[in-house]
Parts: structure tokens; sequence; C-alpha cells
């Protein structure tokens, strides 16, 4: 019987598969466009690196699925409901041949897009430690009058750190060669690293990366090399070389697979939770395609004139008052994102006290004027600056969530 129905599930598991990819065609050209060669370099090493194992890991993928699915319906996040049709890929193979890469399932998430929108969060914030980690390393050695946000005051001179100093290419580059060199081992050794083993050397990975990111920011400052050009491409290729390969090529000798690889055969694929799977993708795949109505001018403070306001798009409401510009926005559009990909340069964020509340305020600078951002997430007329707390009450109450950010070139009271 098992024998008779195994070539049926398969064909079945298959079909499943071409539906969810023809149902939510735009959301996975989209996201592919975005990090198609991380995808595929993790769908390849689940297909080369993969390994049978003794951890019954169905329903723990299929919790995972529906955690991720339960978010997406709740918040219309596409990017979720991307990684749940990946896992539930992942989750197909692993039915069928007992085999799993826990570095490819890693991977995937860290070259997926809700890694992305992470890392963009927290980019800014690192990039201004890391400066200021600078700072206090070469006062004593160079004199450097100050340093606000990015900005280092040398001489009276500003020297500016880009974006790129912390960029997502090189972050994920590290863990790409790091991926690369556990599965070279282990298929040298013909034996396996544990989760353990892999996590942490995940971690050695990302501890080397802010070490080389740190020495960049060094070596661009005493050089003051901050402009776009081939010097400063090259100091960064540099440190990326000397503070993250040189170190993982050392390292790597001190992580030795010890897991034997399993030679039994009898496995049959779990068919219920695979159903179980299908349809929740099924359900979200067809809301997600309903259009979303974010009311974002719903219950809003009357001190927003929205007479004078215009839709840029369905996810954004602009106001241009005389002295401040004001935007109204789905919470996914974080300020600093948005100012940074329309030109403007990033000096400082920190959160502030505004009559009584606690909001983000951001500096910023272009064609030599400095602008002063104020923003903060809304929900049920309350302000907050944590993304995570505001999309953690409307998924509960699935009340209006929205950003709202005054813009001047005044600092405001």
């Amino acid at each position: 019987m098992k024998v008779l129905l195994q070539p049926h599930a398969k064909l079945i598991a298959i079909l499943a598969i071409i539906m969810l990819l023809v149902l939510n065609y735009s959301i996975v050209s989209t996201r592919l466009d975005n990090n198609f060669f991380g995808v595929i370099f993790s769908i390849f090493l689940f297909l080369y690196a993969g390994r049978k194992t003794t951890l019954s890991i169905s329903y723990p993928l299929l919790a995972l699925i529906f955690l991720l699915e339960f978010i997406s319906y709740r918040l219309h996040t596409k990017s979720l409901h991307f990684h749940a049709l990946l896992l539930f890929a992942c989750f197909v193979y692993y039915s069928f041949t007992q085999k799993i890469s826990f570095i490819a399932f890693i991977c995937l998430f860290l070259f997926s897009s809700v890694f992305d929108q992470l890392f963009n969060y927290l980019t800014v914030e690192i990039k201004q430690a890391l400066c200021y980690g600078v700072y206090l390393t070469l006062k004593n050695f160079i004199p450097i009058t100050k340093i606000e946000g990015v900005n280092f005051y040398i001489n009276n001179a500003k020297v500016s750190i880009d974006t790129a100093c912390m960029g997502l290419s090189m972050f994920k580059t590290g863990l790409l060669f790091g991926a690369f060199l556990l599965t070279l081992e282990e298929r040298k050794n013909q034996k396996y690293f544990n989760i353990l083993q892999i996590l942490l050397f995940c971690c050695v990975i990302v501890i080397l990366n802010i070490i080389s990111n740190y020495f960049r920011i060094i070596t661009l400052v005493l050089f003051n090399c901050t402009e776009e050009n081939i010097l400063h491409h090259a100091i960064g290729i540099m440190c990326f070389v000397f503070y993250q390969i040189v170190p993982l090529l050392f390292l790597i000798r001190f992580f030795n697979p010890k897991k034997e690889n399993i030679t039994d055969n009898s496995f049959f694929p779990k068919l219920l939770p695979m159903i179980i799977a299908t349809g929740i993708l099924f359900i979200t795949s067809l809301e997600l395609k309903k259009e979303q109505n974010y009311s974002l001018l719903e219950n809003l403070n009357p001190h927003y004139n929205i007479k004078k306001g215009v839709w840029v798009n369905n996810e954004v409401f602009k106001i241009a008052a005389p002295e401040t510009l004001i935007y109204i926005k789905t919470p996914i559009h974080k300020p600093l994102i948005c100012w940074t990909g329309n030109g403007y340069k990033i000096i400082e964020s920190k959160e502030i006290m505004r009559r009584n509340e606690k909001i983000w305020l951001t500096k910023l600078e272009k064609n030599n004027i400095r602008y002063f951002s104020y923003w903060w997430y809304e929900y049920d007329n309350k302000k907050y600056t944590s993304l995570t707390e505001v999309l953690l009450l409307k998924l509960f109450h699935n009340k209006t969530v929205r950003l709202i950010n005054e813009t001047s070139i005044k600092e405001l009271k």
C-alpha cells in the first residue's frame, strides 16, 4: 500500500507547489528580484548538502509555517508569506527524502526579505554605535573635536561616513562565504555539523562582520576617504578580506563535524501535515490578493489639515504645511530608509521626549542643508517608537496603525 501511495503523494505535492507558485506569481517574482542569488543558493544547498536526520521536524515546520501565515493573513505581510512558501518547499523535500540542510535552512532566512527589513531597521543604529566606537578609539591620536551621529569633526572639518559602511551586501557575502565553508567541511569529512555548531559559526561571522566594518570606518576616517571612489571600495574589500575571510579560514579548523550520516531508508512521508500546510498557504494566498484598506486617515488628530494633503499612493498621504512637510504612511515605510533612498544623508537618529511622549528624532542633511525629522508610530491615538510593539497590537486587535513623519529645517518644540 505504501509503495502504491508514495508516487501519487509526490505528484500531489508537486502539483500543490505549482498551484501555490502560480497563485502567488507576483509575490514570488518581486521577492526573487531582491534576493534571487541568495534564494537559489539556499535551494542548491538543500539539494547538495541535505542529510538524513532522525529529528522529526514535520510538525515543527508546520507550526512555523502556520505562525508566518497567521501574521501574513492579519497584517498582509507579503515578505513573510513568501518565506512561508519557501519553507513549504523545504517541508515537501524533507517529507519525501528525510533530508534537510540546517545550513541552507538558516540561509533561507538570511537571504529573505524578512532579514532585509530587519537589517534595514537596525543598520542606522549599528552604524552610529560603530562610529562612536571609532571616535573613542581615535580621539587620543588625531584631533577629533566631536562626533555627531555619523559625522566626525576633525580640525573643524566634517568627515561623514556613508550608509555603505554598514552595508547589507558585505554582511550577506560574509554569511554566504561561511555557509560555503561549512558545506565544504561537511563534504570533506563525510560528516555533519549539529545545529549548535552552525549557529555558533553564524555568530562568529556576525562578530567578524562588525569588526570588519569597525576597522573599515577607522581606515576611511584616517585616509579621509568617505566619498564613493576606487580607494573607498578598495579599503572596504581589503577590510572584508583581512578581518572576515582570513579569520574564518583559520577558525573553521576548530569546528569539526561529528554527526554520521543515517543510512536507514525506512521512511514514509506524513501526508496530513502537508495537506494542512497546503490549505493554510492557499487561504492566505487568497487573502493577500484582496486590496487592503489601510484607513490611514481614520480618527486622525484634527491638528493635521487633511484638506491640504494629497495621496502619493495608497500607502502614503502628504501634507505640505508652510514650514513642515508631513507624511502619514503605513508603518512599513520607515523614514530612515525613505530619506536615504531620496539622497538624504542620515546624521543622527535618537529617541527624544516631546510633549511628554517618546518619539524619534532623525537629523538629515542634503545639499549642505540640515533637516530635523520627527516620527513615530500611532496606534489608538497613542504614540510608539517600536514597530514590533504596534504590529503586535494590530495583530491581535486589528486597529489602524500609521506612521507619522514631520520634517522641518527648524527644530520643533
